[in-house]
């Protein structure tokens, strides 16, 4: 099955900022490391590792999901409460949901654990866990992880790979992205990795992503700024609709760069969430673009809309049909379902009054003038659907706003994938 990748999936760079080749370890003090425990799979990685070699300042955003993992509860309370983290710990495989006391025990074990190695502060660390409902963690298996990744942290690109490649379940890439700006004279870096390919419907913020930077910013705005990212960023992208139990996205801030310390939203601020907001775009883009059994990355940009609120609803409705979505498998032009998807998502609008359009590298084609069906050629709007990443522009002509949603195609693969995950 062809996979859409990382180099496929891009935009403009702002002019402010450079992206760069790397991961978790691209910013100053940020170390990686991963294993294979054996927790699930066989004869692959399985942890990762993330340390700082100094404190950082912690933010971080969590499943809605009125089912909560352990490790999502362990980290809510490390976040809000902690003075300062300094190490995170992921393995994949086993999820640590539904778990009850025992599970919520196995994170403060795996904090308890690294602190040791480390020789840090237990409420310095973090944990997340990815993989299969239900199922406990073999604890032992994760110690003796945390005992080997300790002794082989690096600030290697390699290193980030590898811990990227780990976390990995349903995934068929690794996803990382890293981006330098300049605030007060000094370069400040940001990079980040995720994992997600299935239950992706995220709801504050993803299936499990990690960004670390070493700007200098206190940690209020650090969470204001993540906070305000997932809306336009994870929370734009749906690969089944199903909202998972361990969403999961932390940021942290080591102040390594040595930039003026960032305390109000001034323009160094404004600069930091514009970098975030490109790392957090491009992973959650790359998500929706592995989507379990996925051919295509599905991008819908809604234009001309009332309000940006609305632009949303309009544009997460048609990237979450699956009826569009089996279209887009097909390289079928069927606008109907685009039409109807905007139809049902509770947005009152003229239909009459919209366009739609499919682009892709292939070219660009007009489907749909004033409501109806303008006089296309279905060949060219085959050829033109049949490319790695495709869009749908729906201009509702109804006022300025606009946003943008990404999600998948919906493939036969995607039912053999979850029809037997657990196996």
């Amino acid at each position: 099955m062809k996979k859409i990748l990382p180099d496929l999936i891009h935009r403009k760079e702002g002019r402010r900022m450079k992206v760069i080749d790397g991961g978790v370890t691209a910013p100053k003090g940020f170390l990686a490391a991963s294993t294979a425990a054996g927790i699930k799979y066989k004869d692959r990685s399985d942890m990762a590792m993330i340390y700082s070699t100094v404190p950082c300042k912690a933010a971080g955003t969590f499943t809605t999901n009125v089912v909560k993992a352990a490790p999502v509860l362990y980290d809510k309370k490390i976040v809000t409460e902690s003075k300062s983290v300094q190490a995170v710990v992921v393995n994949a495989g086993i999820a640590n949901a539904c778990t009850g006391a025992e599970g919520f025990g196995y994170c403060e074990d795996t904090a308890k654990k690294t602190a040791a190695e480390l020789n840090i502060a237990e409420d310095a660390v973090l944990v997340a866990s990815t993989g299969v409902i239900g199922m406990q963690l073999p604890i032992q298996k994760l110690e003796s992880g945390i005992e080997v990744m300790a002794k082989e942290l690096s600030d290697t690109r390699e290193a980030a790979h590898q811990a990227a490649c780990a976390i990995m379940t349903t995934d068929t890439i690794s996803k990382e992205v890293a981006v330098t700006f300049e605030a007060g004279g000094k370069t400040v870096t940001v990079g980040g990795m995720c994992k997600g390919s299935g239950m992706i419907h995220p709801n504050m913020c993803t299936m499990l992503g990690f960004v670390m930077t070493d700007a200098a910013i206190s940690k209020e705005l650090l969470q204001e700024a993540l906070s305000a990212d997932v809306c336009d960023t994870y929370n734009m992208i749906s690969v089944d609709g199903d909202t998972s139990t361990n969403d999961t996205v932390l940021l942290l801030a080591n102040g390594m760069a040595e930039n003026p310390k960032i305390t109000e939203k001034n323009e160094d601020y404004r600069k930091f969430c514009e970098a975030l907001n490109y790392v957090n775009t491009e992973i959650a883009k790359m998500m929706a673009g592995d989507g379990e059994g996925a051919t295509a990355l599905f991008e819908v940009k809604v234009i001309g809309a009332k309000s940006k609120e609305e632009a949303k609803i309009l544009s997460k409705s048609v990237v979450c049909s699956s009826l569009t979505k089996a279209a887009i498998y097909g390289h079928d032009a069927n606008w109907g379902r685009i039409l109807c998807a905007l139809g049902y998502s509770g947005v009152e609008f003229d239909p009459e009054k919209v366009d739609l359009v499919f682009e892709s590298d292939a070219g660009s084609i007009q489907i749909i003038k004033n409501g109806i069906a303008v006089d296309y050629s279905e060949e060219e709007a085959t050829r033109i659907l049949s490319e790695p990443a495709v869009t749908a522009i729906a201009n509702m002509n109804q006022g300025n706003a606009e946003a943008t949603a990404w999600g998948c195609d919906l493939t036969y693969d995607y039912v053999k994938i979850n029809a037997d995950y657990r196996s």
